[in-house]
């Protein structure tokens, strides 16, 4: 694809993750780029969807828009993740096909996978089971969008793409505790806690789950790369390769926020999926895929990120 010369929507482009890919596309010399904005495009509708297309004329579509949050919004909202995440990927799709899109891209998840899957996760692994149940219909509602692109793409030609990031974090994240994930909800515990001078800071399970991160900036590049390159049905990881408990989380973070306090986990909270870990061959093979940010260099940027931007608006 051309990206210098086509016509790009992305949907959540001014999101945590999509000011990145908007960031990356301009980088390589993208120009005509279309951020659909919530109050304008209701995307759980059909008639936003319709509206978004006669209105953009995308000949790239880059899905990233989705409704998300950590373990305890899935559990509070099942339903509504369920219902909007699929409908906003189905109708998108489908007015893609409609109007004879060049490329779909379809950012999926890895709560996508089984929930008990041998590690390292290879994209053929993701039928072998049920997705952990605290955010099973959240990844099965992004699942059902890898089957219908799939299917689009065998009975209509259409060139659709799938891909799964592992969790993300990195300047931009929601550090609001009632969304975020592990990594900027633990980064704000650590800085209110030093605020306050607080002895503990509580972490959430037995601290025994682990998971893999990627830096927010290489999913980024690794989805442009994808949009650029790959063109074929079968679904790709975005990882960085690793994995790291969250006892070993927590502190990592107590170090590098500076936070001199203890550590106090709470069994009574659900751990989730117990081992997150993702097999990157494919992205590697397919596209020249590679995370390039250590793990302790993209936390230290997150900090600092957070440090300088907590009292302004997202």
């Amino acid at each position: 694809m051309d990206l210098k010369r086509s016509r790009i929507t992305v949907t959540g482009g001014s999101g945590f993750l999509g000011v990145h890919v908007v960031g990356e596309l301009r980088a390589r010399g993208a120009a005509d780029i279309f951020v659909p904005r919530k109050n304008d495009f209701d995307l759980v509708r059909r008639e936003g969807c319709l509206r978004l297309f006669r209105e953009a004329r995308p000949e790239i579509l880059i899905h990233l828009a989705a409704k998300v949050g950590g373990i305890g919004a899935n559990l509070e909202n099942p339903g509504t993740f369920f219902y909007e995440n699929l409908m906003m990927g189905a109708q998108l799709l489908e007015e893609a096909r409609i109007h004879g899109i060049a490329k779909f891209v379809t950012i999926g998840t890895v709560c996508a996978y089984p929930k008990f899957t041998r590690v390292p996760f290879r994209e053929d692994d993701l039928w072998n089971g049920y997705p952990e149940e605290t955010n099973a219909p959240y990844g099965i509602a992004k699942k059902a969008l890898l089957v219908q692109g799939q299917a689009y793409r065998q009975q209509f030609g259409m060139n659709a793409i799938y891909l799964l990031p592992v969790n993300l974090y990195g300047p931009f994240d929601h550090f609001d505790p009632a969304v975020s994930h592990v990594i900027p909800a633990l980064i704000k515990k650590f800085e209110d806690a030093i605020e306050a001078k607080a002895p503990v800071v509580e972490v959430w399970g037995t601290g025994n789950a682990s998971r893999e991160f990627l830096f927010v900036e290489d999913a980024a590049r690794g989805i442009v790369e994808a949009t650029e390159k790959y063109d074929a049905a079968e679904p790709v990881n975005l990882g960085a390769g690793f994995e790291i408990t969250m006892r070993d989380l927590a502190e990592l973070l107590r170090r590098l926020s500076g936070f001199g306090g203890d550590l106090r986990f709470d069994p009574s909270k659900p751990d989730g999926q117990p081992r997150r870990c993702l097999d990157t061959a494919r992205a590697e093979a397919a596209f020249g895929f590679k995370a390039r940010v250590s793990f302790e260099e993209g936390l230290k940027r997150t900090i600092e990120w957070y440090r300088n931007n907590q009292n302004s608006p997202r």
